[in-house]
């Protein structure tokens, strides 16, 4: 399985790295660093497309929203399962976030084991292909 992780926080990256090596999955992560390489990203990986995004709303130079909007308004884009995370957890940005076609949002846990389980939970969902009538959504927190 294919994975982009969207964030410019290193910290995160390691932990989210080490994460997926505990999920009984067999993954390859890729990971950018703002909103402007993910897309990129996109544009030129066209053809081999990863089977899930990961995106903290909270990148640089494009946010996290703005690439949502576009990823979900591109034609060969707009069916990759899109995982949102932030620290948030204001029902106003999640409802955004489903509106604009977020699939998933995730609330970043406080410790490790928590992001293990999340990460667990999330990957199945997203790629399932449960999403394709876009009427099921989830919020995943600790």
């Amino acid at each position: 399985m294919n994975i982009l992780l969207a964030d410019e926080d290193l910290d995160n990256c390691s932990l989210f790295k080490k994460a997926l090596d505990i999920v009984p999955l067999v993954t390859q992560l890729t990971i950018v660093s703002d909103g402007v390489q993910l897309m990129e990203f996109l544009y030129e990986n066209s053809k081999k497309l990863p089977h899930v995004l990961f995106i903290d709303i909270n990148i640089p130079l494009k946010t996290g929203f703005e690439c949502l909007s576009e990823i979900k308004q591109t034609e060969n884009l707009k069916d990759i399962p899109v995982v949102m995370f932030s620290n948030a957890n204001s029902p106003d940005t999640v409802n955004t976030l489903f509106k604009n076609g977020a699939d998933i949002y995730i609330r970043m846990p406080d410790n490790f084991a928590d992001l293990v389980q999340i990460i667990h939970h999330a990957l199945p969902l997203a790629t399932e292909n449960i999403f394709s009538n876009g009427k099921l959504k989830y919020i995943l927190n600790s």
